[in-house]
């Protein structure tokens, strides 16, 4: 007994002496823990106050089918199934069978539902045994907070992200301001497994993240990805992108970038306007015509004999799309019907001899240099040089109509924004402001890169010839007396890299004749521009056409036509009387089909979605919808008898 007594002795003072911190600290962190209160990610808004992106708790909800016993169960079972079925949309008995099955495996895990707004979640939490709780009712949420776009996919890639996968886009380019800073609590553990904080002092506040105020303009970039997808549907294309940037600050206003999927859809599959570098075609001949004007070695009064509209360099050919050629005409000419041969011979004419010369001033314009936009991945460019290992004898040539280099659709529009900005390149930016609890943290402003890329008179020469290439050249199609326009036409092979064919078979490096890529690049007004903008399309369906006249062209009309429209541009030439007496007779056919459908439902299928839910709500409707674009389905059909707060649904192509 007295040696048993003695080792009860040393083992208490071996834990309360020895070993009592060790004890104390394990005891403590059992029944204490330090709760990490997670900072709010900061929001992205567009240039108006539109919400961009911002972070929302999403639910899953699982069920215990166990532990709900079995009068409850029965007597409830079809009531929750027939709850479920209204909020989730799956049938009543779906619902049943799937619990019973559930309640028979004994899961006691069993999903419900995921990605569960507050709203749906809390009526969720009140249906019949659901309300029960956890332990009596088997009702498992779990929270998880979730990043989305109010607008959509509009605009998604540039918007961007910030997870796993990197950072694209804004979200990933600021995420160092936006993420903020956790905080803690401390807490201490009491009955049933429940924790509360032992007091104030130990608490660190989180500090939420910084919102993020783009230059993005919601109603210009509604414009720009509509027109954009409507023009890649039609042609079938494989991806295409389109810009628009206020010349002035150099604020891009709107962004599309839209990729096929493989059953014909689109969606912001990759930043193609910042990432994507390739030979320009046409468009780049703005750089060559500019740079024989600022060297004074041509002027746009110079005769340049397109011949027949074929012509050979070093066993290569160079040829026009208009059959027979365009025979003898003005350089300015030339440019205005995209003749390759009038400018391959122009700039072999005068830079054959000193092609450095003409590298220099292609350079002066900035055309060589990254824009430094924030958004990561931008796609380098490229202009080749005499003292490369891959100069050739057709280099100069090649370069002269927009082969052999490579430039990003945003910064081909930089350097024509420049143009239209009087020679001033302005560096691109998609970031207005970072602001803390509405307090304005950083503020960015315009970026001069170059104060004067060319002279005052090579710049009133070649936005004459723009707007004139609008009026009466390549781009005649899109012409309008009613609002101006100028820009450049670019329709350029695509091409292929080396790789091998689905028979394993090595395929070369080559031009193809089947894939083009088809572009637009241009500003509105002609004089005294608000806006530049560039369309790009890869990979059109050449069965439906390829040229950039026909397929880029048409969308910069309908962006910059509805823009006119909808936001106010100084010194536009448009006919106030003429848009004003249309404008009046939509509003009255508007309000007329209003009064005639005040009970009865209209036939709204083909209509906008916008235009549809206006004309409906304003007849006293409830509009739920999906998706985008013009209606293809409603709920209620035409002529039926309506009453003021009904229900009905639409469905969007």
């Amino acid at each position: 007994m007295a040696l048993f007594f003695v080792v009860i002795v040393f083992r208490v003072f071996n834990l309360q002496y020895i070993e009592g911190d060790k004890y104390r600290k394990l005891s403590q962190e059992k029944t204490t823990h330090n709760f990490t209160i997670l900072a709010n990610r900061g929001n992205v808004y567009a240039a108006d106050g539109n919400l961009l992106a911002t972070s929302m708790s999403k639910y899953t909800i699982r069920m215990d089918a166990v532990v709900v016993n079995s009068k409850l169960f029965e007597k409830n079972i079809r009531a929750l199934s027939e709850s479920l079925s209204k909020l989730l949309g799956k049938s009543t008995s779906y619902y049943q069978k799937k619990i019973r099955e559930g309640r028979k495996r004994k899961n006691r895990y069993l999903l419900i539902a995921r990605n569960l707004g507050y709203n749906d979640y809390m009526k969720m939490k009140s249906f019949p045994i659901f309300k029960e709780g956890i332990y009596k009712g088997g009702f498992i949420a779990e929270q998880s907070t979730a990043r989305v776009h109010p607008i959509g996919k509009i605009a998604e890639r540039t918007i961007g992200y910030d997870n796993v996968k990197g950072g694209a886009g804004i979200e990933g380019a600021f995420a160092d301001y936006m993420q903020g800073e956790n905080g803690s609590r401390l807490k201490q553990k009491i009955a049933k497994g429940q924790w509360r904080p032992i007091n104030d002092v130990n608490e660190k506040e989180p500090i939420d993240g910084s919102d993020v105020i783009t230059t993005i303009d919601v109603n210009v970039q509604d414009i720009t990805h509509h027109a954009l997808l409507k023009q890649l549907e039609y042609f079938e294309a494989d991806h295409g992108c389109a810009v628009v940037m206020e010349v002035e600050t150099g604020e891009i206003k709107a962004i599309s970038n839209l990729g096929r999927t493989s059953d014909g859809r689109y969606y912001e599959k990759r930043n193609y306007a910042v990432w994507e570098s390739h030979e320009p075609g046409s468009t780049f001949k703005l750089a060559s015509l500019m740079a024989a004007l600022e060297d004074k070695v041509a002027d746009t009064s110079d005769v340049v004999d397109c011949e027949r509209g074929k012509i050979f360099i070093n066993n290569r050919k160079v040829e026009d799309s208009k059959a027979g050629g365009h025979g003898k005409i003005s350089l300015a000419r030339v440019f205005e019907v995209s003749s390759n041969v009038g400018i391959v011979k122009t700039i072999k004419k005068h830079y054959d001899k000193n092609p450095k010369k003409f590298i220099k001033r292609i350079k002066s314009f900035g055309l060589d240099e990254l824009t430094g936009v924030k958004i990561k991945g931008e796609g380098k460019p490229y202009i080749p040089n005499p003292s490369e290992k891959s100069w050739s004898p057709i280099s100069l040539e090649w370069m002269a109509w927009g082969y052999g280099v490579s430039l990003t659709p945003l910064q081909a529009l930089t350097f024509y924004n420049a143009v239209a900005n009087d020679g001033k390149l302005v560096k691109p930016f998609f970031v207005k402001e970072l602001r803390i609890g509405g307090k304005v943290e950083k503020r960015f402003e315009t970026e001069i890169l170059k104060e004067k890329i060319a002279s005052k008179s090579t710049l009133n020469k070649v936005r004459k010839i723009m707007e004139n290439t609008v009026k009466k050249g390549t781009a005649k199609n899109i012409y309008s007396s009613n609002f101006s326009m100028a820009g450049k036409t670019g329709t350029a092979k695509k091409w292929i890299p080396k790789h091998k064919d689905d028979n394993g078979k090595i395929v070369y490096g080559h031009y193809s004749n089947k894939k083009y890529v088809a572009s637009f690049a241009g500003f509105f007004p002609a004089k005294k521009p608000k806006y530049s903008c560039i369309v790009v399309v890869h990979s059109p369906k050449k069965e439906k056409g390829y040229y950039g006249a026909l397929v880029a062209a048409p969308v910069f009309k309908d962006i910059a036509q509805k823009i006119y429209t909808t936001t106010p541009v100084n010194n536009q030439s448009v006919s106030d009387q003429i848009s004003y007496a249309k404008v009046d007779e939509k509003y009255q056919n508007y309000y007329k089909n209003l009064r005639k459908y005040k009970t009865i439902m209209p036939k709204v299928l083909g209509m906008s979605g916008m235009d549809a839910i206006a004309l409906l709500e304003n007849m006293g409707l409830k509009v739920k919808f999906s998706g985008m674009g013009k209606v293809t389905e409603q709920s209620i059909d035409r002529g039926i008898k309506v009453s003021k707060g009904a229900t009905i649904y639409l469905k969007l192509s």
